[in-house]
This record gives C-alpha cells, structure tokens and sequence, in this order.
C-alpha cells in the first residue's frame, strides 16, 4: 500500500539508484592539481537527484486517468529510444580508445541526424565546434583531462 502511487515507486527506484551513483562517485580519484576535481559534477548531479527522487516519494499527488495514459511509450517511439540508448553505450565504449573529440562530434552528428534533423552541414559544424570547445575549456582551463585517442593533442 504504501508503494501504489507510481510516484513512489519511481521515487524509491531513483534514491536506490542516487545512492549507487553517489557511492559510484565516490570511487573517482582525486587529482592534486586540479581547480576542480572530476568529482564534482557526479556527486552534484547524485545529490541533486538524490534530493528530488525523495521530493518525488513524498509527494501526495493523486494520478488522474489523463496522466496515467501519459505513460503509455507508442512503439516507434520506444525504438527511437533504445536507438538513442544504444548510441550512448556505443559512444562510453568507444570513447577512451578513439578519444573524446571525435567520439564528441561523432555521437551529437550522429544523434541529431537519427533524430530528424536534416541539416547535415550544420550539425556537423555544431558537433565539431561543441566537441572542441569541451576540450580546450576541460583540458586547458579546468585542468580536467579528457581522453585524447588517436589525436595527437
């Protein structure tokens, strides 16, 4: 009873899932001469989400029938959803052996391309630009390196 609403049941599995990715945060090394560690950014994002999957369980909000058809994943919808989730596992697997830019540039190119949009010359210009920006500002500004693959910088 205490589980009907599919709040709390969607507030419970996302705590589980901050405190696995909060302990999982905890596990990244620490680099003694970086402004901002690589930590910061997973254990914000852990705490944040931490704090609004109990927001989400305390909740007293009653479903409406309007809402509970919401949740209802058409078919082509669910396949363009586990494309994009096969892109992503594409991309961690393939990021630390051809390196951040080009797997960047590669997977918003990519992404954005699968999902609609048709204009392939400024995607393409977007992906490069966006992806080489993140570089330079986390390897030279941050001090928070990136993998740089097959690229010589």
């Amino acid at each position: 009873m205490i589980l009907r609403p599919i709040n709390r049941k969607l507030g419970l599995a996302l705590t589980l899932f901050a405190g696995a990715y909060l302990f999982l945060s905890y596990q990244i090394p620490s680099y003694p001469y970086a402004l901002v560690d690589a930590d910061v950014v997973p254990k914000g994002l852990g705490f944040l989400l931490l704090l609004l999957s109990i927001l989400l369980f305390v909740q007293k909000k009653e479903e409406t029938e309007q809402e509970k058809q919401k949740r209802t994943i058409p078919k082509k919808e669910l396949y363009v959803l586990l494309g994009v989730a096969g892109f992503i596992l594409i991309y961690i697997f393939l990021l630390e052996i051809i390196g951040f830019v080009i797997m960047t540039a590669a997977f918003v190119f990519t992404c954005s391309s699968f999902l609609g949009y048709k204009k392939y010359k400024v995607s393409a210009l977007v992906a490069i630009i966006f992806s080489l920006l993140l570089y330079l500002l986390f390897n030279y500004l941050l001090l928070i390196h990136l993998p740089p693959g097959v690229l010589p910088f």
